[in-house]
């Protein structure tokens, strides 16, 4: 059975995210080739290791903490690129700046990453979760059954996530983040089957692994559609309590959803091999296969916060 390291990231802008235990690293190309590098303290949005230990809260926990996290990243990984433009074009280094500015640049960061995670959470909801349901919601008027309008809403919301995954991996410069995206899957794989992560190793790992977020939003959706489909056994009437319980069943589907994955990454064989493929198909369409310049940020972003040599046992004495 595969092992699992704990270790988890992301891909951002020509570069990628990776987070173990207390701390996240942060791993870009510069446009001059360089690779920068910043290792930052994870801190939960619920401090203590309380809220770990409870199912299904700690999985709306961690939802939460990996969009604050993502945001964060892939805002670090944009001024990489932004900064290196500014020096280009004036021909200078910018001025340094004052206590003041930083931190009054401080708070406008942390108003941005705010804004950005609300807006995330609202866009998710809205077009997975409401659009289907109104859409559906039309089809009251000539169909009675609430099971058969659910069932409706159920292909929808499918459809929907489907056609926006495909629609984005079109996108061309969608296409590099992708390929960072496969690098990071690339790097876990290597070490979680006990090879030394060297550039060589990690191109001929697989760029699929079980706990890739994308699988979670897919479980996300089936067990959205599953619940609602039982919910329209109720048959309820009030066009606001369908859509209240839909809110208010978020959090639990979330939570539901992390339990499993997180299973999923742990455990092999049998129907476990079964649930986790659609999964793992759908990981070929937001991943694409790395080049070797790609694989190195993707090391280097591991390297600075997970000992792998400790951690497989290759530590010298």
């Amino acid at each position: 059975m595969q092992k699992n390291s704990g270790i988890g990231g992301q891909a951002v802008i020509e570069g990628i995210m990776m987070r173990n235990g207390g701390n996240y690293s942060i791993a870009a190309r510069k446009p001059d080739g360089e690779i920068a590098l910043v290792v930052r303290p994870y801190r939960s949005v619920i401090p203590g290791e309380t809220v770990w230990k409870i199912p299904l809260l700690r999985g709306v926990v961690s939802f939460i903490d990996s969009l604050v996290v993502g945001v964060s990243s892939l805002m670090w990984s944009a001024d990489q690129a932004v900064e290196e433009d500014e020096t280009e074009e004036g021909g200078k280094a910018p001025a340094e700046k004052t206590e003041e500015q930083k931190a009054k640049e401080e708070r406008q960061w942390k108003w941005l990453m705010t804004g950005t995670v609300i807006f995330s959470v609202c866009f998710s909801v809205v077009l997975f979760m409401l659009l289907p349901y109104w859409i559906a919601g039309l089809l009251r008027r000539v169909i009675p059954s609430g099971v058969v309008v659910n069932f409706v809403e159920a292909i929808l919301r499918l459809a929907i996530f489907l056609l926006y995954m495909f629609l984005i991996s079109r996108m061309k410069d969608i296409q590099t983040v992708f390929a960072y995206h496969g690098a990071e899957h690339k790097c876990i794989n290597c070490i979680e089957h006990d090879l030394d992560l060297t550039v060589e190793n990690v191109m001929k790992s697989s760029r699929q692994h079980r706990r890739c977020g994308t699988s979670f939003l897919l479980i996300v959706i089936c067990i959205s559609i599953i619940t609602f489909l039982i919910l329209g056994l109720f048959d309820i009437k009030s066009r606001l309590w369908r859509l209240l319980w839909r809110l208010i069943l978020i959090p639990v589907i979330a939570g539901v959803s992390y339990e499993l994955l997180r299973y999923a990454g742990c455990h092999e064989g049998g129907i476990i091999d079964q649930l986790v493929k659609p999964g793992l198909a759908l990981q070929k369409l937001v991943t694409r296969e790395p080049d070797e310049k790609e694989c190195e940020v993707a090391i280097t972003a591991v390297e600075a916060v997970f000992d792998w040599k400790a951690w497989q046992g290759k530590q010298e004495a």
